[in-house]
């Protein structure tokens, strides 16, 4: 907290690492908050926190549809099937894989040439009759982000949220089952009436870190395969934070930005903390 008052240039000439710190109070929450008028118009000192801030929201809009994914998955990797612990583990490889390696294959992946992704969509096309190309992913700034998403997913539905849902899934008493069907439930009933309030712990639970590491903006997926770019459309808050810190050698600004960082993730979890809280059902 006390470096976001400074300004510090940590490579200056001359005099030690200290030589460059300079305090200035609020300027850098100034700059990086503050707006100014230009036309008749407020316009914002640093556009790019603006803007970065909402590449990171925008990613998180993955945050649903992977905490779906990963409930759909736990549900099939809890049936009784013959190899059911081989499939278990081949959805949860890509989170112990190295994340470098991971990145590297989607950038084949999704190459605009010769990638498989694209050469997909071109055979969909001619299955349909149509004409289809396959959009550029990584050069393209209205398509890096879903690019992005897409790794996430990839990453995500079978990881850790899975294992947490089984885990969740096996715990619930067979009891409740066996009373439902003797009510003549059906299978959808026992599900939205004993499995999903079953659940909701763990639901909640998900849900609290996904908003927490959303706000992260996976940080490693976009340093390896875009660095931020095409023209920052994949660049997210912590990404900045590291650019104003490693980069352009500001310390104190990307100490401001990360105090603000941690404000918005402190406010969003403790609002769900509050709200969400409440759908919880304890057994």
């Amino acid at each position: 907290m006390i470096l976001s008052f400074f300004h510090w240039e940590l490579l200056s000439s001359g005099g030690g690492i200290f030589s460059g710190l300079k305090f200035v109070g609020l300027a850098n929450f100034i700059k990086l908050l503050g707006f100014h008028i230009q036309n008749g118009k407020p316009i914002p000192n640093d556009p790019h926190f603006w803007y970065y801030l909402f590449n990171t929201v925008f990613l998180m809009l993955a945050i649903p549809v992977g905490i779906f994914g990963s409930l759909l998955l736990a549900l099939a990797m809890n049936q009784k099937l013959k190899g059911i612990v081989f499939y278990r583990m081949i959805f949860f490889l890509p989170t112990i894989c190295p994340i470098a390696a991971i990145v590297v294959l989607w950038k084949v992946l999704l190459n605009p040439d010769f990638g498989l992704i694209n050469n997909l969509i071109v055979k969909l096309g001619a299955v349909l009759g149509v004409s289809l190309t396959g959009p550029n992913w990584l050069s393209d700034p209205r398509w890096v982000k879903p690019a992005i998403m897409l790794i996430s997913l990839w990453m995500t539905i079978g990881g850790y949220n899975m294992i947490l849902y089984l885990a969740a899934l096996q715990g619930i008493p067979r009891d409740l089952y066996e009373a439902a069907e003797i009510d003549g439930a059906s299978g959808w009933q026992k599900f939205r009436y004993i499995t999903l309030p079953m659940l909701s712990p763990t639901t909640f639970f998900i849900t609290i870190m996904s908003i927490i590491g959303g706000f992260q903006g996976g940080f490693a997926i976009i340093y390896i395969l875009t660095g931020g770019g095409p023209a920052g459309a994949s660049t997210t808050i912590m990404y900045y934070i590291f650019t104003n810190l490693y980069e352009f050698q500001k310390a104190g600004y990307a100490a401001a930005i990360a105090w603000v960082l941690f404000v918005i993730i402190f406010f969003f979890t403790r609002l769900y903390w509050k709200k969400g809280g409440k759908l919880v059902h304890y057994y």
